[in-house]
Protein backbone atom coordinates (compact mmCIF):
# COMPACT_ATOMS: atom_id res chain seq x y z
CA UNK A 1 0.00 0.00 0.00
CA UNK A 2 1.60 3.21 -0.51
CA UNK A 3 1.93 5.65 1.82
CA UNK A 4 -0.66 8.31 0.54
CA UNK A 5 -3.53 5.49 0.29
CA UNK A 6 -2.75 4.48 4.02
CA UNK A 7 -2.62 7.98 4.82
CA UNK A 8 -5.91 8.45 3.70
CA UNK A 9 -7.23 4.90 5.19
CA UNK A 10 -5.81 6.35 8.48
CA UNK A 11 -8.36 9.89 8.21
CA UNK A 12 -5.35 11.52 6.84
CA UNK A 13 -3.92 10.89 10.67
CA UNK A 14 0.09 10.84 9.91
CA UNK A 15 0.54 10.42 13.94
CA UNK A 16 -1.67 7.59 13.34
CA UNK A 17 1.41 5.80 11.19
CA UNK A 18 4.06 6.62 13.28
CA UNK A 19 4.89 3.95 15.28
CA UNK A 20 5.90 6.27 18.79
CA UNK A 21 6.82 3.97 20.93
CA UNK A 22 9.20 2.22 18.51
CA UNK A 23 11.19 5.83 17.63
CA UNK A 24 10.84 6.66 21.36
CA UNK A 25 12.16 3.80 22.54
CA UNK A 26 15.04 3.80 20.08
CA UNK A 27 15.68 7.17 20.92
CA UNK A 28 15.64 6.51 24.71
CA UNK A 29 18.04 3.32 23.71
CA UNK A 30 20.93 6.48 23.74
CA UNK A 31 19.36 8.20 26.86
CA UNK A 32 18.44 6.74 30.07
CA UNK A 33 15.49 7.66 32.25
CA UNK A 34 16.60 10.81 34.23
CA UNK A 35 16.91 9.89 38.09
CA UNK A 36 15.44 13.10 40.29
CA UNK A 37 13.21 14.10 37.47
CA UNK A 38 9.84 13.63 37.25
CA UNK A 39 6.84 13.32 34.74
CA UNK A 40 7.77 14.17 30.90
CA UNK A 41 11.43 15.69 32.00
CA UNK A 42 11.98 12.16 33.33
CA UNK A 43 12.08 10.87 29.65
CA UNK A 44 12.92 14.52 27.57
CA UNK A 45 15.56 16.72 27.81
CA UNK A 46 14.65 19.99 30.01
CA UNK A 47 13.91 22.13 26.77
CA UNK A 48 12.36 19.22 24.75
CA UNK A 49 9.86 19.28 28.16
CA UNK A 50 9.89 23.08 28.12
CA UNK A 51 8.72 22.92 24.20
CA UNK A 52 5.98 20.49 24.99
CA UNK A 53 4.84 22.18 27.29
CA UNK A 54 4.15 25.04 25.44
CA UNK A 55 2.62 23.17 22.89
CA UNK A 56 0.37 21.74 24.79
CA UNK A 57 -0.83 24.65 26.62
CA UNK A 58 -1.50 26.60 23.52
CA UNK A 59 -4.42 25.86 21.19
CA UNK A 60 -2.21 25.68 17.75
CA UNK A 61 -3.35 23.54 15.59
CA UNK A 62 -0.07 23.40 13.97
CA UNK A 63 2.74 25.81 14.92
CA UNK A 64 5.81 26.80 13.40
CA UNK A 65 9.23 26.95 15.52
CA UNK A 66 8.86 30.36 15.54
CA UNK A 67 5.78 30.47 17.54
CA UNK A 68 7.94 28.04 20.29
CA UNK A 69 10.45 30.05 20.17
CA UNK A 70 8.39 33.87 20.88
CA UNK A 71 6.98 31.95 23.79
CA UNK A 72 10.30 30.77 25.24
CA UNK A 73 11.84 34.40 24.95
CA UNK A 74 9.32 35.12 28.10
CA UNK A 75 11.20 33.12 30.14
CA UNK A 76 15.15 32.92 28.94
CA UNK A 77 16.92 34.26 25.89
CA UNK A 78 17.20 31.38 22.95
CA UNK A 79 18.43 31.11 19.27
CA UNK A 80 15.71 30.38 16.91
CA UNK A 81 18.76 27.21 15.45
CA UNK A 82 18.51 26.16 19.48
CA UNK A 83 14.61 25.61 19.19
CA UNK A 84 14.83 24.27 15.79
CA UNK A 85 17.11 21.49 16.28
CA UNK A 86 15.18 21.26 19.28
CA UNK A 87 11.63 20.74 18.18
CA UNK A 88 13.65 18.49 14.65
CA UNK A 89 14.51 16.33 17.68
CA UNK A 90 11.03 15.62 18.73
CA UNK A 91 9.59 14.76 15.11
CA UNK A 92 12.40 12.19 15.04
CA UNK A 93 11.50 11.07 18.36
CA UNK A 94 7.49 10.75 17.56
CA UNK A 95 6.82 13.41 19.25
CA UNK A 96 5.54 15.84 16.82
CA UNK A 97 4.44 15.64 13.69
CA UNK A 98 5.48 17.40 10.85
CA UNK A 99 4.41 18.89 7.28
CA UNK A 100 6.12 21.03 5.11
CA UNK A 101 4.74 24.91 4.43
CA UNK A 102 6.71 26.42 1.96
CA UNK A 103 10.04 26.90 3.04
CA UNK A 104 9.59 25.74 6.99
CA UNK A 105 7.84 22.90 8.27
CA UNK A 106 4.50 23.27 10.65
CA UNK A 107 4.64 21.19 13.46
CA UNK A 108 1.82 19.59 16.08
CA UNK A 109 1.03 17.36 19.38
CA UNK A 110 0.64 13.76 17.71
CA UNK A 111 -0.42 12.98 21.12
CA UNK A 112 -1.89 15.09 24.29
CA UNK A 113 -0.15 15.49 27.76
CA UNK A 114 -1.96 12.74 29.13
CA UNK A 115 -1.17 10.31 25.90
CA UNK A 116 2.46 11.20 25.87
CA UNK A 117 2.81 9.99 29.59
CA UNK A 118 0.64 6.86 29.09
CA UNK A 119 2.50 5.39 25.98
CA UNK A 120 5.82 6.11 27.51
CA UNK A 121 4.73 4.56 30.56
CA UNK A 122 3.34 1.33 28.37
CA UNK A 123 6.58 1.19 26.25
CA UNK A 124 8.78 1.29 29.22
CA UNK A 125 6.65 -1.49 30.26
CA UNK A 126 6.83 -3.59 28.06
CA UNK A 127 10.50 -3.48 27.74
CA UNK A 128 11.46 -4.16 31.13
CA UNK A 129 11.53 -7.79 30.37
CA UNK A 130 10.58 -11.19 32.37
CA UNK A 131 9.94 -9.97 36.11
CA UNK A 132 9.51 -6.29 35.19
CA UNK A 133 6.11 -6.25 34.99
CA UNK A 134 5.39 -8.18 38.31
CA UNK A 135 8.10 -5.21 40.10
CA UNK A 136 5.84 -2.92 37.91
CA UNK A 137 2.93 -3.86 39.72
CA UNK A 138 4.39 -4.44 43.42
CA UNK A 139 5.72 -0.67 43.18
CA UNK A 140 1.60 -0.09 41.97
CA UNK A 141 0.74 -1.94 45.13
CA UNK A 142 3.08 0.14 47.22
CA UNK A 143 1.93 3.03 46.09
CA UNK A 144 -1.87 2.24 46.28
CA UNK A 145 -0.98 1.42 50.08
CA UNK A 146 0.13 5.37 50.35
CA UNK A 147 -3.16 6.56 48.46
CA UNK A 148 -6.23 9.27 50.07
CA UNK A 149 -9.30 7.88 49.09
CA UNK A 150 -9.80 10.27 45.96
CA UNK A 151 -7.05 8.33 44.51
CA UNK A 152 -8.34 4.58 45.60
CA UNK A 153 -11.87 5.98 43.87
CA UNK A 154 -10.31 6.56 40.88
CA UNK A 155 -8.02 3.29 40.84
CA UNK A 156 -11.28 1.22 41.46
CA UNK A 157 -13.26 3.12 38.64
CA UNK A 158 -9.83 2.03 36.09
CA UNK A 159 -10.40 -1.09 37.34
CA UNK A 160 -13.99 -1.71 36.97
CA UNK A 161 -13.95 -0.16 33.45
CA UNK A 162 -11.16 -2.20 32.33
CA UNK A 163 -13.51 -5.38 33.45
CA UNK A 164 -16.32 -3.98 31.68
CA UNK A 165 -14.26 -3.81 28.24
CA UNK A 166 -12.91 -7.57 29.08
CA UNK A 167 -16.89 -8.58 29.33
CA UNK A 168 -17.55 -6.93 26.28
CA UNK A 169 -14.29 -8.26 24.26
Amino acid sequence: MLARDRHKQLGGDRCAEREFGARLIESMSNQRIRPGQEGIRATLFDLEADIMEIVWASDWTWFAVTQVRIQLLGSRSIAYTTVMTTVARLFKKGVLERRRDGRRFLYHACHTRVGFVQRVADKVLGHVGEGGQDAAMALLVDRVSQADSEELERLEAMIAARREALKGG
